[in-house]
């Protein structure tokens, strides 16, 4: 039985199919569990995605990664999209800081089957930010729905052709948890290498700094 997710409330949204399937569920991670989970929260310093097996973090942390691999999750997206998700590879990475390149309009590369994003900010005053599944590639104003980044709300979709989303250009703390369902191992392999990469990159980029200073 999950401790941190309330699977009851992610059972009990209705999933919206047009344009694309996707559901958004508000207290997804309950009030009880944001503070333990939010104090074990990876410190990050630098913007960009970073898997979790290339960062340091907390027990409740943990407790949580544990629970989005398990079979109750998975089978709750299977009931809820119809789709048979057993044995598909996943990858979780984690943010904790926006750059304001970030958010361009994009639909996810075509490896992801599910995306699952996991926000968790303790309040969301700006304007930027703010993840917008959009009808267009090309109009961020073109809004089926605007999603504040505010912790323990879920926000979910099946990757497609027409799975178009961005935000606003912000810049400062941004924390959010993104859990995919891929499509081979392979692919699993390849975008934990990218991620590696880049966070080992971005790692240089943070010793160097201090040195021009």
């Amino acid at each position: 039985m999950s401790n941190y997710l309330r699977l009851d409330a992610f059972r009990a949204t209705a999933l919206a199919t047009q344009p694309f399937p996707h559901l958004i569920v508000d207290g997804f991670i309950g009030k009880a569990a944001l503070a333990a989970i939010n104090a074990d929260y990876p410190k990050l310093t630098s913007p960009g995605s970073f898997p979790v097996d290339q960062v340091t973090f907390g027990p409740a942390f943990r407790a949580l990664l544990e629970e989005l691999e398990g079979d109750e999750f998975r089978e709750a997206f299977e009931e809820k999209f119809g789709l048979d998700l057993s044995g598909r590879p996943t990858i979780t990475t984690v943010r904790g800081r926006c750059d304001p390149r970030d958010g361009k309009i994009h639909t996810d590369s075509k490896s992801k089957i599910i995306t699952v994003l996991i926000y968790m900010n303790e309040s969301w005053e700006e304007a930027g930010g703010r993840l917008r599944l959009l009808r267009s590639a090309h109009d961020l104003n073109d809004i089926i729905v605007e999603v504040p980044p505010i912790a323990g709300t879920l926000l979910a979709f099946k990757r497609s052709n027409n799975s178009w989303h961005g935000h606003e250009p912000f810049a400062g703390e941004r924390r959010v948890i993104q859990f995919n369902w891929l499509t081979t191992q392979g692919n699993q392999q390849i975008a934990m290498l990218r991620h590696h990469t880049s966070a080992s990159f971005k790692r240089l980029i943070q010793m160097i700094r201090p040195a021009r200073a």
